[in-house]
């Protein structure tokens, strides 16, 4: 269950470098010029998780397998994209496709380094990304009203989702976005066919000089101000030190660099489980000889969910889950051990998920 993160944000903020720090799998073109990223890149990110380590450490599997989140890098918006300007519209179906938004913001200044917006100004580059996106979503739901205006005079059962419309309609309108609008589950289902771009969930990330890297700086604050209406998190980080140390392949070297820089973990790993967090997401484990592995899932979901994340047959022919908490596993050592102990329980099929739960599916076909 791979579910996207899109990097997004105006033209030079670091967003390529970012990318080329966070994905495994991938190597964007870092320039220094405006559609550096034509097309969007696409690498898939493992999720740090110091429980998948321990469990390794326990069972000592063949091998160990993390969870994994997919990153897009996505080509620099400008002004006037929801008008089709630069890579607009292409821009803008990138962005539809993803599950949450990692946007990239520059809070450094250099001037070796282009920036076609003026003096650094961290608020008005969050402003052009939400308005270009504001400005779309209206455009697909006034179209929407449209089409639904002439069905409610037939179908008075519309009426409700006219009204949900007309709602996110006067919100853009006041050049807010709808995420902020904070419909109920029911209300969202009025848009769900939209995918609205400023419905999903954001974090940002304030590139920051090397000296704020630790301490953030007047930019970064200024930008944490900005958004502290929107409970969304502000990673504050510098993307160029942060892509030296994923390129490292030697762990000692990367420790000595991390400590030459007084860095207790990379800053990629708080943007990385920030972004696992924004998406509501958990993880539970397999643990085996031949495999110790981390699956991903979404929380609330029952354990035929979480089953049918390693196979849909396992969903199917869902019979029960033995179930071990993980910190009964870590304090008794082995499943044989829990099992032993009564640690061991034996779930059925409304038995939601706990983040950690080490798991084994029962199933028929």
């Amino acid at each position: 269950m791979a579910l996207q993160a899109g990097i997004v944000g105006l033209p030079n903020v670091g967003k390529s470098t970012l990318f080329n720090a966070v994905s495994s799998s991938a190597k964007a073109q870092a320039s220094n010029y405006r559609f550096c990223t034509i097309d969007p890149n696409v690498g898939l990110v493992d999720v740090p998780d110091p429980r998948l380590n321990k469990l390794a450490e326990l069972v000592v599997p063949n091998r160990v397998v993390p969870t994994q989140i997919e990153i897009v890098d996505i080509a620099g918006l400008v002004r006037g994209a929801s008008k089709g300007e630069g890579l607009g519209n292409k821009f803008l179906a990138n962005i539809r496709e993803v599950d949450a938004i990692i946007h990239v913001i520059r809070c450094f200044e250099d001037e070796n380094i282009l920036r076609e917006e003026g003096a650094i100004n961290p608020v008005s580059d969050k402003e052009i990304i939400d308005t270009e996106l504001q400005l779309k979503d209206l455009e697909s739901v006034e179209k929407k009203i449209q089409k639904t205006e002439k069905q409610a005079r037939i179908d008075p059962k519309l009426k409700s989702e006219l009204d949900v419309l007309l709602r996110c309609k006067e919100h853009l309108d006041k050049g807010k976005s709808i995420r902020e609008l904070k419909l109920s589950k029911e209300e969202k289902t009025a848009i769900a066919d939209l995918f609205l771009l400023t419905d999903k969930p954001v974090l940002y990330v304030a590139n920051v000089d090397e000296a704020s890297m630790h301490t953030g700086n007047k930019y970064s604050e200024i930008l944490k101000e900005a958004v502290k209406n929107e409970k969304a998190e502000v990673i504050i980080m510098n993307n160029s030190i942060e892509e030296q140390i994923a390129g490292m392949d030697n762990p000692d070297d990367k420790q000595l660099f991390m400590e030459e820089y007084k860095m207790t973990e990379p800053a990629l790993d708080r943007l990385i489980h920030s972004a696992y967090r924004l998406l509501n997401l958990y993880t539970y484990f397999t643990a085996g000889v031949q495999e110790v592995r981390a699956w991903t899932i979404h929380q609330g979901w029952k354990a035929p969910q979480a089953a049918g994340v390693i196979h849909t047959d396992f969903e199917k022919g869902f019979i029960k889950a033995e179930v071990i908490s993980y910190d009964d596993f870590v304090r008794y050592g082995s499943e044989a051990a829990c099992r032993e102990a009564g640690k061991l329980r034996i779930e059925g099929k409304e038995y939601i998920v706990k983040d950690g739960d080490i798991m084994h599916f029962r199933f028929n076909v």
